[in-house]
């Protein structure tokens, strides 16, 4: 009876057989135990699908980025306004890649890796793809955010892939763009995958880069039977201050080259090198006077500049066919383009000189498209009178601009900064717009209280990015109007903020950069309260006193207030001018008065014609 028991006990202990899983889905349930090899199932094919896209961008990786450079693409001598550049690129990299043996037999280190920053579009991509494709060896190029993956390890492996591909076919280049995406500053990132990156592409410079000259076998066994060669890294950005220290070291990248904008003489020599494969008007054609009036251009800017007036000047010649072909009838209104165009007229296009001015008025720069003001539409004539400071300004800022040349060949320094002080509404802001429109430059205008912030260290911030943007954009002219509320004297209690900020303005007017082609103007109605040391020669030297007009001024700023308006024929500026009343009067006070009289005249009018009479001419003389 106690072994009948017992094996009834084993017999309800069994496990039961499993069910299908049509019958689970049936009953409804399933025991945990019964799910647990399903689990596990999903999670490996979740893994094989995470390996499957990583193994694809390795393939891609090594397969598409490798190849050496062809026939085909930009050369060196395709690249304008690069000369010094290019020099040393030919001795330090070129000759190298071409002959490995020399610094093998030297028992010197290559040139490890090359960093190229400059602001976009100044040529960084095509200046590698031309060192590529005049040494001829392999170029391996990728963008940096190509490297990352989602899978964890599979970004470092990308890396590791690249670089091993790269030295088996050494001498060979690999080009890594906008690599401040993959190379930041390990301090700032966030993610410790990102950390991973940074430290894993370090080591693969220094691991292929410490076997130059080796055999390589450890890496490679097919290496070693191959020449002497070296593995090249090339990183391209715009923001040079962001990438990693420890990668800006010699043994990685061992030379920093600054691509920046380009002067008159290299515009010049881009425009010409544009320029080349284009139909131009014959012998009336200045690439330097455009290169002049294209200030802060780089590469990408000329090129857009020349396709601009490539289709103006399709749109003209398409204009001019259209009206000799009667497209004004009503009956060819429709089918005028479908002409073929005869022999004579296609010998007859061109593009002239007239199609690049206007394309340079139309086409921004890029690096103009943020904080920049407009250069103003004011004139001398819109000033009137003041025909003396508009003789310095001429001398010392416009003359300098448009003729630099001539400054340069007698050493004359013309970095001084220009002050402008005397009573409200005497036209100190109006000099400075009439300025920048004769120059013909760049021009910032800065209000002096839109600089303070509340933030710590954002007001200098803004003062330094507001000269190292005119200072890229050279020539350029900085004004400042009401400088009084950032140049306040130190030492006054609760004045700290604006300290800093005097501090920082201080710095840069002393020209520490070297702000050459930066012209500063300031504006105040309170030179008391100006910190003396920045009234001192080489920052705001040159102080000019705007007075009330006289009475020939005061004729002249009316006589430009009333161009535009209708006059009686008895009106007389010039005794109206001459008069007691207008002696204390500003130019201020002159336009309002000139604004007076004309909103007098049109309610005036409005009455006349209520009452039916439009026989009311405007006069002036008797409103005033």
């Amino acid at each position: 009876r106690l072994l009948l028991h017992l094996l009834l006990r084993a017999r309800r202990r069994r496990p039961r057989p499993l069910a299908s899983p049509r019958l689970r889905r049936h009953q409804g349930h399933a025991p945990h135990a019964l799910r647990l090899p399903h689990a596990q199932e999903g999670a490996r094919r979740g893994r094989r699908r995470g390996r499957q896209p990583a193994a694809r961008d390795r393939a891609q990786l090594g397969e598409a980025r490798g190849g050496g450079g062809g026939a085909k693409g930009p050369r060196f001598s395709d690249l304008g306004g690069m000369e010094s550049v290019i020099d040393e690129l030919m001795m330090e990299v070129v000759v190298p890649l071409c002959h490995p043996e020399l610094p093998l037999r030297l028992g010197v280190r290559p040139v490890a890796g090359i960093l190229l920053h400059g602001p976009p579009g100044c040529g960084k991509t095509t200046l590698a793809h031309a060192i590529a494709n005049e040494t001829g060896v392999p170029f391996y190029k990728i963008s940096a955010p190509e490297v990352v993956s989602g899978v964890s390890g599979a970004s470092e492996e990308n890396i590791r892939v690249l670089f091993k591909k790269a030295y088996r076919t050494a001498p060979s280049i690999v080009f890594i763009d906008e690599i401040d995406a993959i190379a930041s500053k390990r301090e700032n990132l966030q993610r410790e995958m990102e950390r991973r990156i940074v430290t894993q592409l370090m080591t693969c410079m220094d691991e292929f880069h410490q076997n130059v000259g080796s055999d390589g076998g450890e890496l490679d066994s097919q290496s070693s039977e191959k020449k002497p060669g070296y593995v090249i890294v090339i990183g391209a950005t715009n923001r040079p201050h962001a990438v990693d220290q420890a990668l800006r070291r010699p043994g990685r990248f061992d030379r920093e080259i600054s691509l920046g904008v380009p002067d008159e003489i290299g515009r010049k020599q881009i425009l010409k090198m544009l320029t080349q494969n284009l139909t131009l008007e014959k012998d009336q054609f200045d690439l330097f006077k455009i290169a002049r009036a294209t200030p802060g251009f780089v590469g990408a800017d000329l090129k857009a500049l020349v396709d601009k007036a490539g289709n103006l000047a399709m749109k003209r010649i398409i204009v001019e066919r259209k009206k000799q072909s009667g497209g004004g009838d009503v009956n060819n209104k429709q089918d005028w383009w479908r002409h073929p165009w005869s022999e004579g007229e296609m010998d007859s296009l061109c593009i002239t000189m007239d199609d690049f001015e206007e394309a340079a008025t139309m086409v921004q720069p890029s690096l103009r498209r943020e904080g920049f003001s407009s250069v103003p539409d004011v004139t001398w004539e819109d000033v009137g009178g003041l025909d003396s400071l508009k003789k310095e300004f001429d001398r010392c800022i416009v003359r300098c601009i448009k003729h630099p040349e001539v400054y340069k060949d007698f050493g004359v320094n013309m970095q001084a900064g220009f002050l402008l002080f005397g009573p409200p509404g005497c036209g100190k802001t109006l000099i400075a717009k009439a300025v920048a429109h004769d120059a013909g430059a760049n021009f910032i205008h800065i209000k002096g209280p839109e600089l303070l912030n509340k933030y710590v260290g954002e007001s200098e911030s803004e003062v330094r990015k507001i000269f190292t943007r005119a200072r890229i954009n050279s020539p350029c002219i900085l004004f400042f109007d009401e400088i009084d509320a950032l140049t306040t004297k130190r030492g006054k209690e609760g004045g700290w903020v604006v300290e800093r900020l005097l501090n920082q303005l201080l710095v840069e007017l002393d020209g520490a950069d070297q702000r050459h082609g930066v012209y500063v103007i300031g504006a105040t109605n309170r030179i008391d309260v100006i910190d003396e040391a920045v009234l001192r020669p080489g920052r705001f030297g040159k102080k000019h006193f705007v007075p009330l007009p006289g009475a020939d001024e005061r004729v002249a700023i009316l006589k430009a207030h009333t161009e535009k308006k209708t006059l009686s024929v008895d009106v007389d500026l010039n005794a109206i001018a001459r008069r007691e009343e207008c002696n204390n009067l500003t130019g201020a006070d002159l336009a309002s008065l000139v604004n007076e009289a004309a909103m007098a005249a049109l309610e005036e009018r409005c009455e006349f014609l209520a009452k039916g009479d439009s026989s009311m001419s405007t006069d002036l003389t008797n409103k005033i």
